[in-house]
Formats: structure tokens, C-alpha cells, sequence
């Protein structure tokens, strides 16, 4: 590749994306009722030039809305509700993938429906705490173990969502394999240390639950518009380092290239302090999935350009930039300056102030002017 692919087209799979720029999900807490809403379709529209855009996490379970006011696709409303949010990406030229997201022992009963249950796989309490609107900041409390059958009905909870996101005229499906919520929950032998049936113990077990989550849904969507969020050495919500991490990576990046499906995103949170992923296991993944590799972690245009040529990546996500930057992608096409203007106190908070209100570029001339 040559300098300046980051704003080439790209084919991912049978999607055509007018760049290789993908906006990463981001948890916002806009979802009043955890319903999407009129507010969320204007936000996405908004960047709907990028390439590709991920959604916030949305739980495809009432058992996985484990923060304030994040979505769900579990229900009829809500499918209605993200109906909006892909009408206004797909009618700016926009592709938009849903995020499934169930945080497993990540959460509280305050910011839970009643008779949602707080589950993993094994009853094992994270430190650390969350926050809850009700309640402010509270300990996270010690998860009920999953039986056989409650991995069995959540593994069809997935495959509902599934089937509620074609619904939704989603273009595709990321699950969240990252960031130490259920999925990753599962893959770590801390968090999953005390199973002794066929997801606990060895690599491929803990890797099971993962693999048939994504088998089930390709059943319903194909697995050419399924990918996966990983995070390996990520240390988000209590996952620390374990000395089988790379061969449960590679492991696992070989089972999803047997699986055939569309892409692996790797998360890299070392720009906001977490440990830095080694290039090492970047590329062990390279190495053994031949489908599209998504890099996403504080990159800037340069360093996203540079690592496209290098053959690192497929696509470049972008985080941080898209909140006080909506216009991003023309002020990368411009070489425009990046707006500095960022308010973390509203990332969270409902509403339109530090949402849906940084200006464009062009907005910003017309004033200075």
C-alpha cells in the first residue's frame, strides 16, 4: 500500500466501504430505557462518512445491560429504535455494524430490569466498581455461576439478537470479545478458574463458548458479515495477564479462520494507560486469520497510513476523534486540524450537550470569519 490508503476504498467481504476508516464502538449511555432513540440516529449520522462504523455496545440480553443506559436488541422497541439509527447511516452512503455486547459480571442491579440476573462463568466477583444512576459509584457483586442451561439459553439470546439486527437492517455483527465482558469472561482461565465441564479448564474449552456463540449466528446472518473484538493483554474490568494468553490467541484467531469469518478487531488501550499489546500476538493473529485485520488504540492519520502499508491492517479504527470531531474524515481528506474541544464529563451523561453539538470544520470557519 502507499501512503494515503487509509481513505482508499476497501471490500470487506461482499461490503463495499468508501474508506478504511472505522469508527470504533463507544459506549455513550444515551439509550433512555435502554431503547435507541432520535438523538442516537442524528450522533451516527453525523459520522456516517467513515468507512464503517461499529456501534456502542448493545446487550443482546436484559442479563447483560450492565451499565447505565446503554442499548439492547432484545426486544421489538428497541429493534424499531436502531431501524432509525441504520436509515440515517445508510442514507449518507454509510455501513454500520452492531456491536453485541453482554457484560456478564461487569455490572449491578441498578442498572439492571427487574429479574435480569448478573451471570458468568464462574462466581466470581472483579474488583473494582460502577457506576449506577441510582446509587452512584457501587462494588461490583459476586456473579451467579452459569449452569448448562443458563449458557444455553444465553447463547440463544445471541442468536435472537442476531436475528433482530437483520431486522434492523444492520450491515453486519462485531461481538465483543474484549474487554473483559461475558465472552472474555470465558476465555480468561482467571475468570473462568473454577469450571470443570467442557467450557472450563483447557484453552479449547474456555474458547468454546465464544466459538458457539459465533456459530449459532452465523446459522442466522452467514459468516460473511460476522466479526469479533478481542483485546489480548487488555487488563479492562479485572483481567489480568495469565501466561497462557498467546497460545489461547493463536488458538483462537485459528478457529475463527476455520470458521471463515469476516474480520478480528484488536483493541489496544495503551494510549489511555492499559498495557501495550505486543506486536508479537498482532501478528501471530496476522498469521493465522486470513480474513480483514481492524487495528483500533489512540492512532493518529500518520501512523494509520503507515501501518496499512506495512500490511499490519486491513482497516484503522478511530475512537476518541470521532466524538469532537463528527467531520473526521473530511478533516483527514483536508488536512484539516483536529478539534481540541473535548468534554469527558458528558461522554456518559444523557443528552445532547457533548453528543450530538461539536461542530464541523466548516462551521467553525464560518464563525471566525
Amino acid at each position: 500500500m502507499k501512503d494515503g490508503e487509509l481513505l482508499s476504498s476497501y471490500k470487506l467481504g461482499v461490503i463495499d466501504l468508501k474508506n478504511r476508516i472505522v469508527m470504533a464502538p463507544m459506549t455513550r449511555s444515551r439509550a433512555i430505557d435502554n431503547i435507541p432513540n432520535d438523538l442516537m440516529a442524528q450522533y451516527y449520522g453525523q459520522r456516517a462518512d467513515a468507512g464503517l462504523i461499529i456501534t456502542e455496545g448493545t446487550s443482546p440480553s436484559p442479563n447483560g445491560l450492565g451499565y447505565s443506559r446503554i442499548p439492547g436488541i432484545f426486544n421489538g422497541l428497541q429493534a424499531e429504535g436502531w431501524k432509525k439509527i441504520t436509515n440515517a447511516v445508510h442514507a449518507k452512503g454509510g455501513k454500520i455494524f452492531i456491536q453485541l455486547m453482554h457484560t456478564g459480571r461487569i455490572s449491578h442491579p441498578a442498572n439492571m430490569p427487574e429479574g435480569a440476573k448478573i451471570i458468568a462463568p464462574a462466581a466470581l466477583k472483579a474488583s473494582g466498581q460502577m457506576w449506577t444512576d441510582a446509587r452512584g459509584m457501587q462494588d461490583y457483586p459476586v456473579p451467579l455461576e452459569m449452569s448448562i442451561e443458563e449458557i444455553k439459553h444465553t447463547k440463544q439470546e445471541y442468536m435472537s439478537a442476531a436475528v433482530n439486527a437483520t431486522v434492523a437492517d444492520f450491515d453486519g455483527i462485531e461481538f465483543h470479545g474484549a474487554n473483559g465482558y461475558l465472552l472474555e469472561q470465558f476465555l480468561s482461565p482467571l475468570s473462568n478458574n473454577r469450571r470443570n465441564d467442557m467450557y472450563g479448564g483447557s484453552i479449547e474449552n474456555r474458547c468454546k463458548f465464544l466459538l458457539e456463540v459465533i456459530g449459532d449466528a452465523i446459522e442466522v446472518i452467514g459468516k460473511e458479515r460476522i466479526g469479533i473484538r478481542l483485546s489480548p493483554y487488555g487488563a479492562a474490568n479485572d483481567m489480568p495477564y495469565y501466561p497462557e494468553i498467546d497460545d489461547t490467541y493463536k488458538y483462537l484467531a485459528e478457529q475463527l479462520n476455520r470458521i471463515g469469518i469476516l474480520y478480528i478487531h484488536i483493541v489496544d488501550h495503551s494510549s489511555m494507560g492499559a498495557p501495550a499489546v505486543p506486536a508479537g500476538i498482532k501478528k501471530a493473529i496476522r498469521e493465522r486469520f486470513r480474513g480483514a485485520i481492524i487495528l483500533s488504540g489512540g492512532y493518529t492519520k500518520e501512523r494509520a497510513d503507515r501501518e496499512l502499508g506495512e500490511g499490519l491492517a486491513d482497516l484503522i479504527a478511530f475512537g476518541r476523534p470521532f466524538i469532537n470531531n463528527p467531520d473526521l474524515v473530511e478533516r483527514f481528506k483536508n488536512g484539516w486540524t483536529l478539534s481540541k474541544e473535548l468534554d469527558t464529563k458528558t461522554f456518559y451523561s444523557p443528552g445532547e450537550k457533548g453528543y450530538t453539538d461539536y461542530s464541523v470544520y466548516a462551521q467553525k470557519s464560518c464563525q471566525t470569519v
